[in-house]
């Protein structure tokens, strides 16, 4: 964030190797719970690492926290279909997390294909005095129970359980990219390059398609889907970013399949600004609503935007976030980086935007992270 920010230690525990980092360790995706207590990281290896912020600094929001390892469990393993002879990656694509309801905490978590919802929840007690069980847990030779016996808790080293609720699997043809939860709190979508289902989450062997963009003839395809997302507040809206560059908002109670937008959030192009990568830099990689529902943002390889929901024309602010790298372009396409996938996030307060530069190509290079002031 700066350069006059303290470099902290970091808990390395989590690390498969302590000796080196492997493939397998690289960071995937991040996700805050509601609260900002827990940050919850994906990896390439499968594996999801659930951090939380130090018990000092609960107390005082505003100062900077310190995050600890508080859970560390794998998540998706390697698979293969062999239907279409296609081996499916472990890597976590996205997380999110639920709204917590009651002391446990529960989280979405997909690879390509199968999204998992977990429940996480701590344990620092645990029941003695069983009448049919023994210390061990067998069971007791009912002959031998003469007397019952009321069990009672006693206090035990604090335990984080992470346990497996649902499978949602077999609903994409093509690798997903988004996941997204309903305000509404029962239902969820996934998004992949043609389509976005609807899922209930308590139903784990059907889902509804609501968007699909595919064409009749895939020659005709002009551009997929590449990040979706609810509306914080209202559980009918939603919005899915193409890769043209393009938005559009969508209300479920117009139609059951949503393939005509109710608002298209496009910017005109400037020919004079136009280059060769153009059509590949102004992929939009992420959108994300502000928390009050008004706004949105977007991000694509060169700039941040911010979106009226009001003004479909063209956006209200642009950042430009990695303007040197134009003349570089021509390298960053030879070695594929220039695909590489950005994703973008608001703080808590709306006020300020986080723009996070996520980079899975290659290990070796930082991510790099901006902060600017919303006007």
């Amino acid at each position: 964030m700066g350069e006059d920010i303290d470099t902290r230690k970091i808990n390395n525990s989590f690390l498969r190797d302590h000796n080196y980092v492997t493939e397998a360790d690289i960071i995937s995706t991040v996700e805050f719970n509601h609260t900002g207590e827990l940050l919850a990281t994906g990896d390439k290896g499968g594996r999801v690492v659930i951090f939380q912020r130090e018990q000092e600094t609960k107390k005082q929001p505003h100062q900077q926290g310190e995050y600890n390892v508080y859970s560390t469990f794998q998540s998706h393993e390697p698979e293969f279909d062999y239907l279409k002879s296609l081996e499916i990656e472990e890597k976590i694509n996205k997380i999110r997390w639920l709204p917590q309801q009651n002391a446990a905490h529960f989280l979405l978590s997909t690879n390509d294909k199968t999204i998992k919802l977990w429940k996480v929840s701590e344990r620092d007690k645990r029941p003695e005095g069983y009448n049919l069980k023994d210390e061990e847990g067998r069971l007791k030779d009912l002959s031998t129970v003469t007397v019952l016996q009321v069990p009672v808790l006693k206090p035990m080293d604090l335990m984080v359980e992470v346990t497996p609720r649902r499978i949602f699997a077999n609903a994409h043809t093509y690798h997903i990219n988004s996941i997204s939860v309903n305000s509404d709190c029962e239902t969820y979508m996934s998004a992949d390059d043609l389509r976005i289902n609807l899922w209930h989450l308590g139903i784990t062997d059907r889902s509804f398609n609501i968007v699909d963009i595919k064409p009749v003839d895939m020659e005709e395809l002009t551009e997929v889907i590449t990040a979706a997302e609810f509306h914080p507040h209202h559980c009918n809206l939603l919005v899915y970013s193409s890769s043209k560059g393009t938005l559009r908002l969508c209300d479920m109670r117009a139609a059951a399949l949503c393939d005509k937008h109710a608002k298209l959030f496009e910017e005109p192009e400037d020919p004079s600004g136009r280059f060769f990568f153009s059509e590949i830099t102004s992929s939009v990689s992420d959108v994300k609503f502000s928390h009050s529902g008004r706004y949105m943002m977007t991000r694509d390889y060169l700039t941040v935007k911010v979106w009226d929901l009001n003004m479909e024309t063209k956006p209200i602010e642009t950042y430009q976030v990695h303007d040197y790298l134009r003349s570089k372009l021509c390298s960053l396409y030879e070695n594929d980086c220039i695909f590489d996938k950005f994703e973008c996030a608001w703080n808590g307060s709306d006020r300020k935007s986080i723009f996070t530069q996520k980079v899975i190509n290659d290990w070796n290079r930082l991510p790099g992270m901006w902060l600017w002031p919303e006007h």
